[in-house]
């Protein structure tokens, strides 16, 4: 099956909306097919405020219809307290709030950018997806995350080579309790990095240490401009260290 094929069948639906490279193409693909679908998007505390302008950018160049929920994810104590299986308590929040909005809205079917390259023991939402019945197209359909950036690029999306991010909230090591200050501190620092031309990167909260990752190409240049990294990540950090366990 393709997803010409998948939309034939499901000529309407609600996609959970990231702004990333999965969902932003599984949005045009699913315009592109003529699909009659509208774009949820969740903003909370976990997600930093880049990825929604990018779903705005996104949903605005394909005229997609957009509808921006908010969720308190910090009021559930099961997402809060930082659990091993906290994705799962996050998702099943996430996704049921999106299939309550979509069903107001008319959408029976609920779809979302999980790709043939996720392995479902890596990702512990997944759970939560299967008991809310959503579908994944993209990964029905055996697209790869590399199949997936090329076609992305062939359609001209500007996410195509948008580097993978996971939320705020993975940055803060399972069993901590995230804090709005704690996820406030990442984002910051974060943004620094971002402003200095890095793009694929992690700073890890380990106690009160920042710890930058990043992938081996990209640690010269960082030491390059330590004195500038820890001048800044200094006012939200008691230390800064560097990862040499480099990021994949």
């Amino acid at each position: 099956m393709n997803l010409q094929d998948f939309f034939i069948r499901n000529p309407r639906a609600a996609i959970a909306f990231s702004g990333g490279v999965d969902s932003s193409y599984l949005l045009c693909a699913a315009i592109r097919c003529g699909a009659q679908v509208r774009a949820y998007y969740v903003r909370s505390a976990f997600q930093p405020e880049f990825e929604l302008e990018d779903a705005r950018r996104l949903s605005g160049e394909l005229r997609a219809s957009l509808r921006i929920l908010e969720i308190d994810v910090l009021g559930e104590e099961e997402i809060a307290s930082n659990p091993g299986d906290r994705c799962y308590w996050c998702k099943k929040k996430i996704f049921t709030a999106i299939a309550e909005a979509a069903a107001e809205d008319g959408y029976s079917l609920l779809l979302d950018g999980t790709n043939a390259s996720d392995e479902a023991s890596d990702r512990p939402g997944m759970r939560a997806l299967a008991e809310l019945s959503v579908r994944s197209p993209l990964r029905e359909c055996g697209l790869t995350k590399e199949e997936i950036r090329s076609l992305s690029e062939k359609e001209g999306l500007f996410t195509w080579k948008k580097p993978a991010y996971a939320c705020l909230a993975t940055r803060i090591p399972a069993g901590e309790r995230i804090t709005e200050e704690k996820l406030q501190k990442t984002e910051q620092a974060e943004n620094f990095l971002f402003s200095l031309g890095f793009r694929n990167f992690r700073v890890r909260m380990d106690g009160g240490r920042a710890k930058i990752q990043v992938p081996e190409e990209e640690l010269l240049p960082v030491l390059k401009m330590r004195r500038k990294i820890l001048q800044e990540l200094k006012k939200y950090y008691e230390e800064v260290l560097l990862d040499l366990e480099v990021r994949g």
